[in-house]
């Protein structure tokens, strides 16, 4: 199939999409999605996906750094030999 057939069923498909804002949503995501498979780039994410990444990040060990620490400082303290 050439490209011109595909921009021409990709658009006959979302004129019938276009009327159902579900539908709308679920073809955003999926088409972030692959638009982020090709682009390599692992900083673009849905927000479904960003907020699960915050989820196990909490769940894991957190560090504090003190008010008037830099980062030197901190991993020092934690046990890093600089």
């Amino acid at each position: 199939m050439t490209t011109i057939q595909l921009n021409a069923e990709i658009y006959r498909a979302m004129g019938i999409i276009a009327e159902d804002e579900e539908a709308l949503k679920r073809v955003a995501k999926y088409l972030r999605k692959v638009a982020n498979e090709i682009s390599n780039d692992s900083t673009n994410m849905t927000k479904e996906e960003f907020l699960q990444r915050i989820d196990k990040a909490q769940e894991g060990q957190s560090h504090e750094m003190l008010p008037d620490e830099d980062l030197t400082t901190f991993l020092k303290r934690r046990g890093y030999d600089l």
